[in-house]
């Protein structure tokens, strides 16, 4: 029996909408199915997010190294990694409301062959407008197409990455000249890519614009256990230790045969239990010498490595770590929100790990009293100048005020009242426990550096 609380799909992406977390993409004509903006306070939360993934995947790591591939890359980077031909997903069409379906969905499974697919549709109705009229279950290639220059044909034609790894294998020798690296070492990646989904849903879950963090992990293939166990380990440490996620939410699911990616040996994912149920957060996935094989054929070009200590020469496996932006994020909403009655009305609370945050410190005059609203926001710059990100607010009641920033997560307010002028100190509350604590001017900046482990 599982601790903490479910909440359901429309609490959070209400929270999301109503405190500027995530916007609808052109809101004003419509929107435009599958894709979001992230609001003031999203985009703080998901660039914490990053740099956080980017310091413990990078930055503290000795032999993972970073790069920006281009979004749109060769044409023949996919035709070699199989995306032009396996990127696909079973789709059915219903005859009467015209509305398209993830096969594979409707019939619940993980499988994408047709004739199993085909059997187990037989008889379902279309879940929309009930009518006994879906087609039968195809193939649909998600990668998203344009072109270049300016004839739109087939010789012009390129498209938007479906995974940001692809650059990482094209790029592989080249660091591995430049940074002078030994098996083994990683590639790093945060970016942009877009599929083609049948049907997005479940708010930021399943999107057809999404950014990844994903890294490509070059090894020996006689170290492929070891390394796909680090990456593993990895992952499930950075989640709950990080970013203060509760291991109670959290599994694993291994892929079965009919599950894995074309280009995958093996395959374990982190399920998070989302509002929407459990579902895949974050994958390592064992590519083996996959990529490097493929891109050697198409190419022509010679990746294999050779290794001084016994001169022998092999195309090297690959362990892959890959996590969505925008699903993080939702699991990081997902766990922080919490609702607790105070005073006999309810407070809602999210209580996210410091250090992601969107809003470290806020800054709130009592009053809109010139002598408050001065010392306020000369403490407002004090702060941010110390690197805390900061929101000043002298709007509304203080209990408002309160309330508000407790619902986008900010660990702890800085209120200037009227004893300010005279004792030279301010309260500083706590999120989550509430508690107010009197703190001197002059050790404000360490008290807030001590909190927030500057």
């Amino acid at each position: 029996m599982s601790n903490y609380t479910t909440i359901d799909l429309a609490t959070i992406t209400n929270l999301a909408k109503r405190r500027g977390f995530v916007f609808q993409s052109s809101q004003i004509y419509g929107g435009l199915s599958g894709f979001w903006d992230y609001g003031p306070y999203g985009v703080e939360l998901v660039n914490n997010i990053k740099a956080l993934w980017w310091q413990a995947m990078v930055r503290e790591r000795i032999n993972v190294y970073g790069i920006d591939g281009a979004i749109i890359q060769h044409p023949r980077l996919w035709k070699a990694s199989g995306h032009i031909e396996g990127f696909n997903d079973p789709l059915v069409d219903c005859k009467n409301c015209k509305l398209r379906f993830r096969a594979d969905h409707l019939a619940e499974v993980d499988s994408s062959d047709i004739e199993q697919l085909t059997t187990l549709l037989n008889g379902k109705v279309c879940p929309s407008c009930q009518a006994d009229a879906l087609t039968e279950p195809r193939l649909f290639n998600m990668m998203m197409k344009s072109y270049l220059g300016p004839l739109e044909d087939r010789e012009s034609t390129v498209y938007l990455r479906p995974e940001t790894a692809g650059s990482i294998f094209t790029n592989y020798e080249l660091v591995r000249e430049t940074t002078r690296s030994k098996l083994p070492f990683g590639i790093a990646q945060v970016g942009k890519a877009f599929r083609n989904e049948i049907n997005p849903r479940d708010f930021i879950f399943r999107v057809r614009e999404l950014e990844q963090m994903e890294m490509q992990y070059f090894i020996h293939p006689d170290t492929q256990a070891d390394s796909y166990q680090e990456w593993r380990e990895f992952a499930w440490d950075f989640l709950v230790s990080r970013m203060g996620i509760d291991p109670e939410r959290l599994s694993w699911h291994e892929h079965g045969d009919d599950e894995r990616a074309h280009y995958a040996a093996a395959a374990h994912d982190i399920y998070f239990h989302f509002p929407h149920g459990k579902k895949e957060l974050w994958g390592t996935h064992n590519r083996t010498d996959f990529d490097l094989s493929s891109h050697i054929k198409e190419s022509g070009q010679d990746l294999s490595y050779f290794d001084p200590t016994d001169s022998s020469r092999f195309v090297p496996n690959v362990i892959e770590s890959s996590v969505g932006v925008g699903r993080l994020m939702m699991a990081a909403l997902t766990n922080a929100y919490t609702e607790e009655e105070v005073n006999s009305e309810t407070r809602v609370v999210l209580k996210l790990a410091k250090v992601i945050a969107p809003i470290k410190v806020a800054v709130l005059p009592l009053s809109k009293k010139q002598p408050l609203i001065d010392l306020a926001k000369q403490l407002f710059n004090e702060i941010t100048k110390a690197g805390l990100m900061s929101e000043y607010d002298e709007t509304q009641s203080i209990g408002k005020r309160y309330r508000r920033q407790d619902e986008i997560g900010t660990p702890l307010c800085v209120t200037v009242d009227f004893e300010s002028l005279e004792d030279q100190a301010v309260t500083v509350r706590d999120r989550d426990s509430m508690e107010q604590t009197r703190v001197k001017l002059d050790q404000l900046i360490a008290y807030l550096a001590n909190q927030f482990k500057l």
